[in-house]
């Protein structure tokens, strides 16, 4: 489906002076044109229908009201400084004239619509621009009526929704609306500071000034789909460049790819999935509902035979085991993934987001290798590049800010290796997280479930504790590397797997790891809770016993952990 023309100015359908004559006079504004497909729409099965054409499910703009009353719960919304003094910082001439004709034509006294609603029965703050009004461009009062929400958000300890839609910056206003970016910004350095959430949601268009500030600063950035977003807009890029741009640059899905949005999001799931984040965002005790040591069954029934360090190695390695991804739908509920590292891409090698554990909201995130050559192939065979590690600890920082738990799981041969992961700083991204996570405020467990390979795997592993299933392993390369390395001999890996003590025994022997579980005789997807069962009653221990720590007392058992090793 084609998006280019999706978002923009909607059309009142007007019939040309001949068809006039041989129909009846249609009343204004009775029907609509959708841009993308051309068919005639009646204007109350588009304002009916969430502003979708029903047609092709292209977007039509969606005034703030509306958008508001889509939203909010019923007759819960208490608007604020409706009734601001129009400015005139550059007395541009006949620009309170044209103010004056937006709001009668608009119903509005500016581009943008702030105040107090709940949402699923949820305190929240809205702002909601409207690009009815001069495009939703950023004047004095339109940075003022955000920077004041945001203030009485702060005071308040309540979320804030912004919904963003602007052609930039107000040129009538001159260099006043320039420094609206900065006062805007700033409130929300000290929302955020007060450990508050702020999600920013990115409706058709998203440039200019608005792009630059509040739109991008959201500690969750969705967007609707298609939209365009950025900074500058195509046509000015195109005449500045000399080039026809590509078919979807700067839209939703492109931005999403590469790695500024944590998702995109239809219309008609907005309020559920805004609802779902926002409740997840809020403190919970873990609950008491752990099941009894004699209920859990033990992975192994039978006494299994013993099995060479190769041997591990090869079950480590298989491609029926589960995934990253498997652990997190075994031992977690409500999980919404978040994407993009917010400064290149996203890395599909690495999942992350938040879930819910007994009832407490925590931060997960998994190296993900996926099954099959089809997913392998998706998920890069779980070799992260820089922008997956950015991704993991943006998630991490974000988890600091709201105090949550971190659980990682650890599955990776090792970093990707290649020419475009040098350019982008992959000893870095591998440094700064291993850097990051030792000073973690929050409690932080990592599990190894397959391969743990070099510090590809230690970059999510520098925790409180590190668990280790039986059959996986933890190694400074892999056999084959160590071998080639060491012996100039590639083959000899099995020698080299034996010598290296990389299995879960020798690992917890040398204290590299305090807990080893047990597994099947084959370890599948569809198995996986004769691991899990136990490792969720583990899991609800290390909470209970590291959410009562303070930071300080978090931050030097993770330092006296390694220190010495």
């Amino acid at each position: 489906m084609k998006l280019d023309n999706m978002f923009k100015k909607s059309q009142v359908f007007t019939l040309t002076e001949g068809e006039r004559e041989q129909k009846s006079e249609v009343p204004e504004g009775l029907l609509r044109k959708c841009n993308l497909c051309k068919k005639v729409i009646l204007t109350e099965d588009v304002e009916n229908g969430y502003y979708i054409c029903p047609k092709c499910g292209g977007y039509y703009h969606m005034p703030a009201m509306e958008r508001i009353q889509m939203i909010a719960d019923q007759d819960s919304f208490e608007e604020w400084d409706r009734d601001m003094r129009p400015v005139n910082p550059m007395r541009y001439k006949g620009y309170l004239d044209k103010l004056k004709l937006q709001q009668e034509k608009t119903g509005l006294k500016e581009a943008v619509v702030t105040g107090r609603a709940k949402l699923d029965g949820n305190d929240v703050v809205l702002g909601v621009c409207d690009g009815r009004f001069l495009m939703a461009s950023m004047g004095e009062n339109v940075g003022e009526k955000i920077a004041r929400a945001v203030e009485r958000a702060t005071e308040m300890q309540l979320p804030v929704v912004m919904f963003a839609c602007s052609g930039g910056a107000r040129m009538q206003e001159g260099i006043v609306s320039l420094m609206q970016m900065a006062k805007t910004s700033a409130a929300l350095k000290r929302h955020s500071e007060a450990g508050l959430l702020y999600i920013s949601v990115l409706t058709d268009p998203t440039t200019g000034g608005v792009t630059a500030s509040f739109a991008m600063l959201g500690d969750i950035i969705l967007a609707e789909p298609g939209a365009l977003i950025g900074f500058a807009g195509p046509r000015v890029i195109e005449q500045t460049i000399g080039q026809k741009l590509p078919k979807g640059f700067q839209r939703s899905e492109f931005l999403l790819e590469h790695g500024f949005l944590d998702g995109i999001v239809e219309r008609k799931q907005l309020k559920e999935t805004l609802s779902q984040i926002i409740r997840l965002h809020q403190r919970q005790e873990l609950s008491e509902n752990v099941p009894e040591r004699a209920e859990i069954k033990e992975a192994g029934e039978k006494r299994k035979k013993r099995l060479e360090a190769w041997d591990r190695v090869l079950k480590s390695r298989k491609s029926d085991r589960p995934s990253g991804s498997d652990y997190i739908k075994a031992l977690f509920t409500d999980f919404v993934e978040f994407h993009g590292d917010r400064s290149y891409g996203d890395d599909a090698a690495v999942v992350g987001g938040v879930a819910r554990f007994h009832g407490m909201p925590v931060t997960v995130i998994a190296q993900e290798k996926g099954k099959g050559t089809k997913e392998n192939i998706a998920h890069n065979f779980g070799m992260p590049k820089p922008e997956g590690y950015r991704k993991a600890l943006r998630l991490m920082k974000q988890a600091e800010k709201f105090g949550r738990p971190v659980i990682c799981f650890v599955d990776t041969p090792g970093a990707f290796c290649g020419i475009e992961a040098e350019e982008r700083g992959q000893g870095e991204a591998i440094a700064r997280n291993i850097y990051e996570m030792s000073a973690l405020s929050v409690p932080v467990l990592s599990v190894v479930v397959g391969e743990g390979g070099s510090g590809g795997a230690l970059a999510l592993a520098v925790s409180d504790e590190v668990w280790i299933l039986e059959n996986a392993v933890y190694s400074i390369l892999s056999p084959e590397g160590f071998s080639s390395i060491l012996w100039k001999d590639s083959s000899k890996a099995k020698e080299a797997a034996k010598i290296m003590k990389i299995t879960a025994e020798n690992l917890y022997k040398q204290n590299i790891v305090e807990q080893v579980f047990e597994e099947p005789e084959e370890l599948t997807a569809e198995n996986i809770h004769a691991v899990t069962d136990k490792m969720e009653a583990e899991m609800q221990s290390f909470l209970k016993k590291y959410t009562v720590l303070s930071k300080e007392e978090l931050r030097e058992h993770r330092y006296q952990r390694f220190r010495g090793m």
